[in-house]
């Protein structure tokens, strides 16, 4: 299983950006999203950045992380999953369409 890391760009020349990692600037490469400016949100996994995204949704996935951080640690979530708490959970459009007509797929 690999899990999306968003990573604020703090430095772009070309394809490679820097961003802070704890204490250390780490290279992101940016081939999937081409240049980015100095700012800029992505979604990195394993060093590689595959889409921009916004501080609104960096800040849900970074308190998603922390949320299973705790978890590990043998504590609890707290509101780190308050996003997917209001919503509930959500079939996907084909599955929601064979859930509605009543057959299944066995």
């Amino acid at each position: 299983m690999c899990l999306g890391v968003p990573m604020q760009i703090e430095d772009s020349n070309g394809i490679v950006g820097m961003a802070r990692e704890d204490d250390a600037l780490v290279p992101v490469d940016l081939s999937l999203t081409g240049p980015v400016s100095p700012g800029t949100w992505v979604l990195t996994f394993l060093g590689a950045a595959r889409e921009v995204i916004d501080a609104e949704e960096a800040q849900k996935v970074l308190a998603a992380l922390d949320g299973l951080r705790a978890v590990m640690a043998g504590g609890s979530t707290g509101d780190a999953f308050a996003d997917l708490e209001e919503t509930g959970p959500r079939l996907p459009p084909h599955l929601q369409a064979l859930q509605a007509s009543g057959r299944t797929t066995g």
